[in-house]
């Protein structure tokens, strides 16, 4: 089942102060709204839609990447959810968790949680018991006690298969306190999920302080591996190279069992390595001839969504190719568009780099090109 998000981010966020809307003030070095960005990319999770203040939006920009789209949401968080949920249509989603981008401790274990419910209920969202005794009162006095039995402190995400909240939305009055209230209304059976004392809302001034107390023990947790590939592939006739997915005219053509794409094959490697998990030979085998003429593009693809189903994000690329000719210099911007299309990346995280060596060696001769390769992948 595809799961997309809604993140919900268009309210003024008074009662936190600051002056600044809670969403963007800054918290463990990047606003707040990043981090709930964040949790969700980690988790595989896409699309992802940002419900805005219009004001906002060029905020987002710097947090903008694959597989993301903005919104501008409405007069109340109701008419917000709907915003985002309409720009779901037509993205093949059926299920979709709803956020609120003033959580931004939400962790991977309690997404997967939630994605995992969509398969056998239609509704799921999590909560913890209250423990405290509870009051009533009024003018800074107790009243009387009240029962605590059967009560429940909700949280977000709260997930849903698409076409029931939809609907469920479509129908409601209005003035819920959050979709919950809006499926119990049309009749959906909500699952409560246990939720997690660190997802905390971000509310008051106070908030902040224990926020950044939480992500940033998780920063010093965050698992970070380096992976690094090399291939070289040998001229042969022909009068086209394939470079990191782009056809570039030349008057030779490199030579192997794929469309040996010697720079894509160095970033597979790359991957592969930082997952622990071999190289692009004993994936995609050079005796099984249905990678004969293959795309590299498929390889990496598969690599990418090695990473993805392991928990891993893959933070940067970097590639360098050594060869006298072709030029790599007017391809670099496709080549950078394409690997960035194919891994989910912002193109600003794919590095392509080349250089001769110097008429040096069987490159400098012109008899093959030579790709180094780097990757950067991050697990929370």
């Amino acid at each position: 089942m595809q799961i997309a998000a809604i993140i919900v981010a268009a309210g003024r966020g008074t009662r936190a102060g600051g002056g600044t809307p809670k969403q963007w003030r800054p918290l463990a070095g990047r606003p707040v709204l990043y981090h709930s960005i964040e949790a969700f990319r980690a988790a595989g999770i896409a699309p992802v839609v940002l419900v805005l203040h219009p004001d906002d939006f060029g905020l987002a920009d710097p947090l903008m990447g694959p597989d993301m789209v903005r919104v501008a949401g409405g007069d109340s968080r109701g008419a917000s959810v709907r915003a985002g949920l309409a720009a779901l249509d037509g993205t093949g989603a059926e299920g979709v968790l709803i956020h609120d981008g003033a959580r931004p401790a939400v962790s991977r274990a309690l997404i997967d949680r939630l994605r995992a419910a969509l398969a056998t209920h239609e509704a799921a969202a999590p909560a913890l018991p209250v423990t405290d005794a509870l009051w009533r009162g009024a003018e800074g006095r107790v009243l009387a006690p009240h029962p605590r039995e059967g009560l429940f402190r909700a949280q977000t995400p709260q997930a849903f298969r698409l076409g029931a909240i939809a609907a469920a939305h479509a129908i409601h009055p209005g003035g819920a306190a959050d979709d919950v209230e809006v499926a119990l209304a049309a009749g959906l059976d909500v699952a409560i999920l246990e939720g997690e004392e660190d997802n905390l809302k971000i509310t008051h001034p106070a908030d902040f302080a224990r926020a950044e107390r939480i992500i940033g023990a998780r920063g010093r947790e965050m698992d970070v591996r380096l992976g690094n590939g090399f291939d070289v592939h040998r001229f042969g006739p022909g009068d086209h190279v394939w470079l990191c997915g782009v056809r570039i005219a030349h008057d030779r053509a490199l030579v192997g069992h794929s469309d040996a794409d010697v720079a894509i094959h160095a970033i597979c490697d790359a991957i592969y390595g930082a997952l622990g998990s071999g190289d692009i030979g004993q994936h995609f085998p050079p005796s099984d001839p249905q990678w004969r003429g293959a795309p590299s593009r498929v390889f990496l693809a598969h690599a990418a969504a090695l990473a993805r189903d392991g928990g891993w994000r893959i933070a940067n690329v970097d590639v360098s190719i050594v060869c006298e000719r072709p030029r790599i210099g007017p391809h670099a911007g496709a080549m950078r568009a394409l690997l960035a299309e194919v891994l989910a990346l912002d193109p600003s995280a794919v590095g392509i780099k080349a250089t001769t060596s110097e008429g040096l060696g069987f490159t400098g001769r012109e008899e093959g090109i030579v790709a180094l390769a780097t990757a950067a992948l991050i697990r929370p």
